[in-house]
């Protein structure tokens, strides 16, 4: 059986197929991207506008990146089980080998204080812009679920996301649009049940559908 199955079907999901080369996002520029997050072939050249790839192609590239990622993290002799590897060969492959090799991670690692590892894996998830990507939430959530798998410890960073959110919270019109976007994307049952938990008695006197500016910095105000 092939020891990076794990890796290679986090890959597959959260990159997806892409037929055609598309440019960097960012900058409509190289890096281009092709099959399942290609950018250099096995012979080291780079991917081209106007390139094509076959799913079955594109899949064997992407074997290709995954067993020079792992020979990369084996080297490092971090003492890691599989599912800890299976999940840094897709995160590796998601930020770039040197982003990776110099942050506090490989430290963390190194000193296997692998909760920290794993606090400073769910901060990857912003854009150049810094702003949140809701694919790398879902991306970096699962490499740590894989990552911890063999742990019995599953605390990590995403549990306090929410409330990282609320205290940094100021009733901008920014933050007000966000909070609204999310709510809409939010099951209705669960936001109902977070809504009566949260708020408990003093539901009905709070919410509101449409808050001035005044009354949500009342509101801000009086949860501090």
């Amino acid at each position: 059986m092939y020891p990076y199955k794990d890796s290679l079907l986090l890959i597959k999901t959260f990159e997806g197929f892409n037929e055609k080369a598309y440019p960097d996002p960012e900058t409509g520029k190289e890096p281009y991207t092709i099959g399942y997050g290609t950018q250099f072939y096995p012979d080291g050249t780079p991917v081209k506008q106007g390139h094509y790839v076959t799913k079955e192609k594109a899949f064997e590239y992407l074997v290709n990146e995954i067993n020079i990622i792992a020979k990369q993290i084996l080297k490092l002799n971090l003492g890691l089980n599989q599912s800890m590897l299976c999940a840094l060969i897709s995160f590796v492959h998601s930020i770039g080998w040197d982003a990776f090799l110099y942050s506090n991670i490989v430290d963390h690692l190194e000193n296997e204080d692998y909760v920290e590892a794993t606090e400073d894996m769910a901060c990857w998830i912003f854009d150049n812009q810094h702003k949140v990507i809701g694919g790398l939430i879902d991306r970096r959530r699962n490499e740590i679920k894989l990552f911890l798998k063999e742990q019995q410890d599953f605390e990590y960073a995403f549990k306090d996301l929410l409330l990282k959110a609320f205290r940094e919270y100021t009733a901008s019109k920014k933050q007000v649009a966000a909070i609204r976007q999310f709510q809409e994307c939010i099951n209705p049952y669960a936001l109902s049940a977070f809504m009566n938990s949260f708020f408990e008695d003093s539901y009905n006197r709070i919410y509101s559908a449409d808050l001035s500016e005044e009354e949500l910095q009342a509101i801000y105000q009086n949860w501090k």
